[in-house]
């Protein structure tokens, strides 16, 4: 038996978990966890290799975005790990299963001065949900057994709810390359966890929660990042029926999405799931998703009306700063979090009651109750419709120079049904989060707001693309956020259904947009990352289409093309001055504060 043994059976254990994604960077000390999985029946011809560890591992998290199951990670030594820790930290805080297998030195030479060596154990702290030690030494039959169960524990962890990023650090000795075939045991210990995933149903709740709810109390829902879950959807639309109660739900909610997009989810049937299409309302008239438009212009007196005794929320992370300051100060009686597991966040500072619950059982609990319906839906939905009109009046407004937010909405108005739309973060979540998503088309939104950064946006995109190939993959986003990440594409891997929209102004417009850094005398040379790139040679260099646009005339003549099924992945650039979108967005503000007076 091969000293390595307990290496080799790696691969057949994660592939009895039911684990097909596996994504490796090359590396020298990473070598026997490359060959183990490259030679396993398994994963012939499904691994991909992406040489920066940056845009690797947020491939593997748009994976695990797309088919909400497990990916691993393989890297070799040294600082090839810590290149992995953004996107790690995104997945801790998204709640996304990935399996971190780090190639290390053995424990005598960490400290010595021997090259590609760092500190490995623990690699990534309080960002991830555990890390695991694999032995040294596995030639005794109790350490290749410790060897099998810490893989399989490790496998488990990431998909325990709360799901998230687990890593086994795996020192290695030389000889790192087999002189024989590799063999891999086929009676290895499989430990299956069957509570993976799982929530409490209402059935089993105590009770006692529901009879908190008075009939005089004003009910507000907010929802937070999480995917698509249409019973989630019909359960709260059903809930806020009977209560009467307005739902408030930014892009990244997906309440207005609605259907998961996913090849794989045996649970809905084919590749367009047809099959839950029984399942959607329409949206529900209690549906509130142009918060961050009214909320920056009603008065205080307006927004006193708006206020709830009693707020119910799900879900992470908000967008909308504007309903996080609301919420703060307006603060409610009662706020209860509906969440199965895991540590709870008081965003609002008035939490009073986590109700361990899948959150589609705790609304489905109510469909039955009779309680009358409140008066506080009646401000909100009359400030939604107020806002709907007015960007429906705004952006059609005959004498708009052109510019970014005026070409964002008109992309958003031209997405295919069906698609799964990345936002890269700065301004390009922040407009979708203002505009919204056209009604009555099934799209499902994914942002990296766990940590809100740049730097792997695109990668992201670029792996829900390889994930789900017959969808349409459309990324939406900055300069800034595109070039950072442009080893996204250094790979040999076809993605035909991706689309990226670049909006190019040449630095990081955002903060001609924000207040503070607006206000600045140093904003141009310190805070917008002024540029002269464009992404030509980047479409050259990885054989991507390429529409650079600069007029609305041209826009309009290119969406069609460049969205079109056929063709194959291609960017479309927009070119856009950053003082002309800061004078438009100001235009905009000025607008909305008139239309709520």
């Amino acid at each position: 038996m091969s000293s390595l043994q307990a290496v080799h059976n790696i691969p057949e254990i994660c592939a009895q978990h039911g684990i097909t994604d596996v994504v490796l960077s090359p590396g020298s000390r990473s070598a026997p966890l490359t060959l183990a999985f490259a030679r396993h029946p398994a994963y012939q011809g499904k691994l991909r290799v992406v040489p920066d560890e940056r845009a690797a591992a947020f491939i593997a998290l748009g994976i695990a975005q797309a088919t909400r199951r497990p990916v691993v990670l393989v890297c070799t030594s040294g600082t090839a790990g810590l290149n992995y820790a953004p996107a790690v930290a995104e997945a801790f805080f998204q709640q996304i299963p990935l399996l971190i297998l780090t190639a290390d030195r053995p424990p005598e030479w960490i400290d010595q001065l021997d090259g590609q060596t760092i500190r490995q154990r623990n690699l990534y702290g309080a960002h991830a949900k555990g890390a695991f030690d694999f032995p040294p030494d596995t030639s005794h039959p109790d350490a290749k057994w410790h060897a099998g169960r810490i893989i399989n524990e490790a496998i488990n962890l990431t998909q325990a709810a709360p799901a998230g990023p687990v890593q086994v650090n795996i020192p290695l000795r030389e000889p790192f390359y087999p002189k024989e075939e590799i063999e891999y045991e086929q009676d290895v210990k499989i430990i299956r966890d069957d509570e993976l995933g799982g929530t409490r149903s209402h059935t089993s709740l105590d009770l006692g929660v529901y009879q908190l709810l008075k009939p005089e109390m004003r009910i507000l829902v907010v929802m937070g990042q999480q995917p698509a879950n249409a019973k989630l959807t019909a359960a709260v639309a059903k809930f806020a029926a009977v209560f009467g109660a307005p739902v408030v739900s930014d892009v990244i909610g997906n309440l207005t999405g609605m259907v998961p997009l996913r090849e794989n989810a045996s649970e809905v049937g084919s590749a367009y799931f047809p099959a839950v299409s029984s399942l959607l309302p329409a949206p529900a008239e209690q549906f509130i998703t142009h918060q961050d438009v009214f909320l920056a212009g009603l008065s205080a007196a307006d927004k006193n009306a708006l206020q709830p005794d009693l707020l119910i929320t799900c879900g992470q992370s908000l967008i909308s700063k504007s309903l996080k300051l609301f919420l703060r100060t307006a603060k409610p009686k009662e706020h209860w979090h509906i969440q199965a597991s895991g540590p709870v966040a008081d965003t609002f500072g008035s939490l009073t009651q986590v109700v361990r619950c899948a959150p589609a059982d705790f609304f489905a609990r109510w469909e039955s109750a009779e309680l009358p319906v409140r008066e506080i839906l009646q401000p909100w939905q009359q400030a939604e419709t107020t806002a709907t009109a007015f960007l429906a009046a705004f952006f059609t407004a005959d004498d708009q120079p052109f510019n970014e937010f005026s070409a964002f909405h008109q992309v958003l108005s031209t997405l295919l049904n069906r698609t799964a739309l990345h936002l890269a973060n700065s301004m390009a979540v922040r407009y979708a989060n203002i505009l919204g998503i056209p009604q009555g088309r099934q799209i499902e939104v994914f942002a990296n707001r766990g940590t809100s950064g740049i730097d792997g946006c695109t990668s992201t995109a670029v792996g829900a693309a390889l994930a789900q190939p017959a969808q349409p993959v459309v990324l939406l986003t900055g300069d800034v956020a595109f070039f950072y990440d442009r080893n996204a594409f250094w790979h040999n891997y076809p993605t035909p259904n991706l689309r990226v929209v670049l909006f190019n102004n040449h630095g990081g417009g955002i903060f001609r947009l924000i207040d503070g850094p607006r206000q600045q005398p140093e904003l141009e040379e310190f805070f917008e990352t002024r540029q002269t790139l464009t992404a030509e040679n980047t479409a050259r260099d990885f054989g991507l289409r390429y529409f650079p646009v600069a007029t609305f005339t041209e826009l309009e003549a290119a969406l069609p093309v460049f969205l079109a099924a056929e063709g194959g992945a291609a960017i479309l650039e927009i070119f856009t001055d950053s003082k002309t979108n800061a004078a438009f967005f100001e235009q905009y503000r000025t607008a909305v504060k008139l239309a709520f007076a």
